[in-house]
């Protein structure tokens, strides 16, 4: 058999190897080449069978193993394998393998043709949200940021009444990248995951966040259209809203953030803030003056992101239930079970895992990975 390097490779009769397949281990005798001149190996058969990796697993035992551990512990997992699907397999091996995957995963998101293919069939405005949440880590607690950009088709027009019980459709598509890495590197995340999708930099969208200002910092450089929209959640304006009237009881606290929202959105953000600065704090105590003015700043801070009432015209969302939701049920799920400790690489791949899982590009990458096989 030739080589690469153009010289002609002996083969020798491999002992019997033990190949992971999705029934369980099979001993395989094989041949495998060895080149004299450049000490190069080939093994024919493993790469007929897409058999990769130290461990010997095929592409479809892989494919379990994968899924398996991407969706509780790596020691579960494999108690789990066994039950399941009649194998053992160690939880290093289950630990390797999602490890490998994900790795493979994370490149696949940045050159494959199928997000933009997802993205151009679906209908919708265009969304961008990330949040992060903390995570345990070999160096210490570390923030993990999730990113996804969406298309949502707009329902009907609703009253700010009607704003919290207004049935919004889900998206018609969502692709989710995440990353351990500062704001600047996150933002390059967003400017990547809009190339592959085929968008162009001054789309038409919603940058919907609970408005941290890194996040209005990244938006306004990685999206420069006219049309862009920056929607800071109701819900964390609610948040404040509750702290500042927390002195007045459960049920009066209630009626007073009501009270608030409606107002809010029926004036937008800069009348508001001045409407609150007229009226004063819900009471007199200490307590309620430094949460009055947290509120006040925060709502400073955003006042160009809180046209509410404008968007429940258009019939588009004013919070951030997409990437709260997200974050939670994709990463924390995973991610923060219990006394789960990641090395910051490993973290991301899993992430990985489970951000092609959400896009719904797991079919997708699987056929388009070991289509061959």
């Amino acid at each position: 058999m030739p080589c690469s390097c153009g010289k002609k490779a002996s083969f020798k009769r491999c002992k019997r190897k033990s190949v992971l397949t999705s029934i369980g281990h099979i001993p395989i005798e094989r041949r495998y080449y060895a080149c004299k001149a450049c000490k190069a190996k080939q093994i024919p058969w493993e790469s007929w069978a897409g058999v990769t990796g130290k461990h010997r697993v095929t592409p479809h035992a892989r494919r379990i193993i994968v899924l398996a551990g991407s969706g509780c512990s790596f020691d579960q997992a494999s108690a789990n394998l066994k039950e399941f699907s009649h194998f053992e397999v160690s939880n290093d091996v289950v630990r390797a393998v999602c490890d490998e995957e994900g790795a493979e995963m994370q490149k696949w998101m940045n050159i494959s043709p199928e997000p933009e293919k997802a993205f151009s069939a679906a209908k919708g405005v265009v969304e961008v949200s990330t949040d992060g949440l903390k995570i345990n880590t070999v160096d210490g607690w570390r923030e993990i940021r999730m990113s996804v950009i969406s298309k949502r088709e707009p329902v009907a027009p609703a009253a700010p009444s009607e704003w919290d019980n207004r049935p919004l459709d889900p998206p018609e598509v969502r692709m989710a990248v995440c990353a351990i890495a500062p704001c600047g590197h996150i933002g390059a995340s967003w400017d990547r995951l809009r190339e592959v999708l085929g968008l162009p930099k001054d789309l038409a969208l919603s940058v919907i966040a609970d408005g941290a200002k890194w996040i209005w910092d990244q938006a306004a450089k990685r999206f420069v259209g006219k049309d862009v929209q920056w929607v800071v959640d109701i819900y964390h304006v609610m948040l404040y809203l509750y702290a500042a009237a927390a002195a007045l009881g459960t049920d009066a606290a209630e009626s007073w953030v009501g009270q608030r929202v409606i107002e809010l959105i029926e004036m937008g953000g800069p009348k508001f803030i001045e409407h609150l600065q007229t009226t004063g704090p819900p009471d007199a105590t200490t307590k309620t003056a430094e949460a009055w003015a947290k509120l006040l700043n925060y709502l400073d801070e955003n006042r160009d992101s809180m046209w509410y009432g404008k968007r429940l015209k258009e019939g588009l969302p004013i919070g951030s239930g997409l990437i709260e939701g997200g974050g939670k049920n994709t990463l924390a799920k995973r991610l923060k079970i219990n006394s789960a400790r990641w090395r910051v690489r490993r973290a991301e791949r899993m992430g990985a895992i489970r951000c092609v899982q959400y896009s719904g590009m797991w079919e997708a990458y699987w056929e388009s990975t070991y289509a061959a096989v």
